[in-house]
């Protein structure tokens, strides 16, 4: 059971992703027949906003400003700018919170920020694994791999939210 736990909350990229999903089924499940493709892709976008920015970055922001120490060993490294980190992410799960129910613009920002710093990461990571032989599970393990793609997914509903959406003249007709 330890192992479990230590895999649920050293993973929080992941654990916070499936999260969503969860959420995002049961959102779907409750919502109103007919479920048509703008409904289906609300639900997932909504709740990945919730989830894998919101809540991802607020777990961060707890760990590096709370538990420095024990985040920079999961990492292996350590760094005097981890409360640096732990208030950009707090930045971000803040923009995640506000982007849950927002507009496409808010929900933009909401990926493109994130997107900058893990992609950012995700080039520190590999140099570390190159020059310092790095392959802790915060630098190597899931956390990479999702630094890559959790801003994937997000620019994907983006699409699929814009592709979704009614024709700019349909919209400005309703107003």
């Amino acid at each position: 059971m330890r192992d479990i736990i230590a895999f649920i909350l050293g993973n929080f990229t992941l654990t916070f992703f499936v999260i969503g999903l969860f959420a995002s089924a049961i959102a779907l499940w409750r919502a109103r027949r007919p479920r048509g493709f703008a409904v289906i892709v609300e639900a997932l976008f909504s709740y990945f906003l919730l989830f894998s920015i919101g809540f991802s970055y607020l777990y961060n922001f707890v760990l590096h400003v709370f538990f420095g120490k024990l985040a920079a060993s999961f990492i292996g490294w350590d760094s005097p700018f981890q409360l640096e980190v732990g208030f950009a992410s707090l930045g971000f799960a803040m923009v995640g919170f506000l982007a849950f129910k927002g507009s496409f613009d808010l929900r933009l920002a909401a990926i493109v920020g994130p997107a900058c710093f893990l992609w950012g990461a995700a080039g520190v990571h590999v140099y570390q694994m190159i020059t310092a032989h790095n392959f802790a599970p915060g630098n190597a393990g899931i956390i990479f791999y999702s630094d890559f793609l959790v801003p994937i997914v997000g620019f994907i509903f983006l699409w699929l939210q814009h592709r979704s959406a009614p024709p700019r003249s349909a919209r400005h007709a309703a107003t």
